[in-house]
């Protein structure tokens, strides 16, 4: 046996699971709140007591890691039209597991800078042209970063033929920087593994000292990524298997948590609409999406007033739904205490995932940009994450999940013939953290867990 320990440091629980990676097995799991009012490490010492008490022989020292802690990754986006890269920059960022809080298209004046600096971000994706293209708003943005002595890191992404000039710009005024290819080389061509893999070097690097969550320095040593870029590696390996374990082909994973709904999606785009396809940005077959207004818990009001928007609730209905999910967002320790209140915390669910789900695959147009959408008729899998999947009861899980095969009415291609599970263990995040060094034992991890 060779245990490997991996660790998700999440805003509300430090989650734990090892894994004997020889054979891809899960052999015991524990969480514990997660410590960022003291010593993120407190809570993952507490969790790894429990381990230890059950299995006393286990050599717990391998350790890898995800975190969302202290906010996750908060990102800034700056590109050069708000219809091209800004949102090639946007996709980018989404897909690399960060939280995108601010975006800028166009030449920054300082009022535009002061706007970013405002928003706290803990890393700048500076992207902007295409190869060869227009140079002058890629340059003269980086200059108005070295002006403003912005200090957080930098990822450089933009028109290649500039790159090293804009790096030196940059590094005059002292800022940390990191250079990696453009997002968006040429119009309709979207490249998002390099700034992918740029966004999470900082991260480990930069973001997760910066935001003090340890004063020891171990913690840094075994994070690999942040929570959700981990997790979207491990459904691409739900998705396409490794060595001698089949993959699923498309899947979907809906994470409803207590702020936001995230979707991931990985899907094969069909050969002759590919061919086809001539949207500015190019649609990312392997990506996340995040809803920062739908969540069970802090934004539980924001489910009601995007369900309304959808026309998903009664109007006599809403007044009544609001209420409950206003004293959820006043209470996010609230726990249900009747089957009267757990039918709520069910009906919220359920409408969050129909709508991030209709968010994640309709097609709609913004500004100049047109999305055609994701078609999830070939999804064979789909995959329930978070605490109200995992704590509820099956029946209501089966409603929960009911929307992301059976929303017909709701503008987007449903999934024709897949079947729904739930990542009971939390073993997503584990197999992405694996993915690199143990591709075989996390793709049979995630076979034995979620395929039965």
């Amino acid at each position: 046996m060779r245990p490997v320990v991996c660790v998700d440091f999440g805003s509300t629980f430090t989650k734990v699971g090892v894994v004997d990676v020889t054979d891809g097995r899960l052999v015991d799991t524990a969480a514990h709140r997660t410590t960022v009012d003291s010593d993120v490490m407190d809570g993952l010492d507490a969790a790894l007591g429990v381990l230890r008490d059950r299995n006393p022989t286990l050599d717990l020292s391998e350790r890898v890691a995800c975190s969302s802690a202290g906010g996750g990754l908060r990102l800034a986006v700056v590109g050069y039209e708000r219809a091209v890269t800004a949102e090639a920059g946007y996709r980018v960022g989404l897909s690399a597991g960060a939280r995108v809080v601010h975006v800028s298209a166009g030449p920054m004046a300082p009022a535009d800078v002061a706007g970013l600096l405002a928003d706290s971000p803990d890393l700048v994706l500076l992207a902007g042209g295409t190869d060869g293209g227009n140079a002058e708003v890629l340059l003269g943005n980086a200059r108005a970063l070295s002006r403003a002595g912005v200090t957080v890191p930098v990822v450089v992404a933009g028109n290649a033929a500039v790159c090293d000039q804009v790096v030196r710009v940059l590094r005059r005024g002292r800022v940390p920087t990191v250079a990696t290819a453009n997002v968006l080389p040429r119009i309709g061509v979207l490249d998002p593994v390099h700034a992918r893999a740029a966004i999470r070097e900082v991260f480990i690097r930069h973001v997760i000292g910066g935001k003090h969550l340890s004063e020891r320095v171990d913690l840094a040593s075994f994070v690999r990524a942040a929570t959700p870029d981990a997790v979207l590696a491990g459904v691409e390996l739900l998705a396409d298997g490794h060595g001698g374990v089949a993959g699923r082909g498309d899947v979907v994973v809906v994470d409803v948590g207590g702020a936001t709904t995230d979707v991931y999606s990985v899907v094969t785009p069909d050969a002759e609409e590919a061919g086809l396809h001539r949207d500015v940005v190019e649609t990312l077959w392997r990506s996340r999406t995040v809803e920062g207004d739908l969540g069970v818990r802090w934004n539980a009001v924001g489910i009601v007033d995007a369900a309304v928007a959808e026309r998903l609730v009664e109007p006599v209905d809403g007044p009544q739904l609001r209420r409950a999910a206003e004293r959820r967002a006043a209470e996010p320790g609230f726990l249900p205490d009747s089957p009267a209140e757990a039918a709520v915390d069910t009906r919220l669910a359920s409408l969050a995932v129909t709508v991030a789900l209709r968010r994640h695959a309709r097609p709609h147009t913004s500004g100049e940009a047109r999305y055609p959408g994701k078609d999830l008729r070939r999804v064979r899998l789909v995959v329930g994450s978070g605490g109200v999947f995992r704590h509820g009861r099956p029946d209501d899980v089966t409603v929960m999940l009911a929307p992301a095969v059976a929303d017909i009415g709701g503008g987007w291609r449903v999934p024709e013939r897949a079947t729904t599970t739930v990542d009971q263990r939390y073993v997503l995040a584990a197999a992405g953290l694996l993915a690199a060094e143990f591709p075989v034992a996390a793709a049979a991890l995630l076979e034995r867990e979620l395929t039965g």
